[in-house]
Parts: structure tokens; sequence; C-alpha cells
């Protein structure tokens, strides 16, 4: 990898070179709400419909479109990406991953990311109404695989 240049400028790393290969991410971000708009989501009320139905769509249509919003990603042809859902009642929280999946010259790791992210974001959109409180944290890689820098997995991660 080349050095910051003496100006200061950034650039999009020059990929050309590389070898496509299979390139997989998994991330997570938790998002934290009160017990009654957890209860709200679990037992269908919310008012602007199915809360995980929206979520994975806006997850799925984000990472299709991270090399449009992050300055310096690549646009990626992904061949594969989902998205879970684990509510966790004992915190009123609702924990989230992703899965993302390219043949390509650079990973994944952002568009799964973004992906987890706008799926947080979303909960909170369909949700402000009822609470003024929800946190979204915790948006970190769980693993990645492929490419020359080879298989990462987040050591101490129980999902």
């Amino acid at each position: 990898m080349k050095k910051k240049n003496e100006s200061g400028n950034i650039k999009m790393i020059d990929v050309t070179e590389k070898d496509s290969s299979l390139r997989k991410a998994r991330a997570h971000a938790r998002i934290i709400l009160n017990k009654e708009t957890y209860d709200k989501i679990i037992s269908g009320q919310i008012v602007k419909g199915d809360v995980f139905a929206a979520a994975k769509v806006a997850g799925i249509m984000s990472a299709k479109k991270t090399g449009e919003t992050i300055p310096l990603c690549h646009p990626l042809n992904l061949t594969y990406v989902d998205l879970q859902f684990f509510p966790k009642e004992e915190q009123s929280s609702i924990e989230i991953e992703s899965d993302v999946t390219v043949v390509g010259k650079t990973g994944a790791e952002m568009e799964s990311l973004v992906a987890v992210s706008i799926a947080a974001l979303t909960i909170y959109d369909m949700c402000k109404a009822y609470d003024n409180n929800i946190e979204i944290d915790q948006v970190f890689l769980i693993e990645k695989s492929g490419g020359k820098s080879g298989r990462f997995i987040r050591k101490n991660y129980t999902p």
C-alpha cells in the first residue's frame, strides 16, 4: 500500500492488479429501546408497520449502495446480502447481524457494516414516536474472509 501523498489529498485505492476472490463479511449492531417500545415491535404494534421487514430491506438496499455513500469505497457487485434480528427481551434490545458476499478485488466489510447500521437506523425511525431514548451501539465487524489479508474472526463474540 502506498503512503499518504504529501499534499494530504484523499484517493481511492487502486485495486486494478488485485485478483478477484470470494470474500465474505459479517457485522453486528445493537439497538436498545424502552420496554414498551420493544414490546410493541415484538407484538407487531408499530404504526409504521413490520419493523423487521422494513429494516431488512433497508439494510440490503444500503449494502448495495455503500460505494455511493462512503466516498472511498469501491462499488461492488454483491452476490448475497442477508440480515438477521435477535430480540433480547431482558435488555429490551435487538441485535442485528448481516452477511455479505462478493466475488471481487476488495472485501465486503464496509457493506456489511453499512447494512447493520442502516437497519438499526430504520428501526430507530420506525420507533422514534414511542421512545426518545433509543440507542444504537456495538457496531463492529464479526468476521471476514477472502483476499490477501485472509480471515479475521472477532475474539470473544457470542451472538
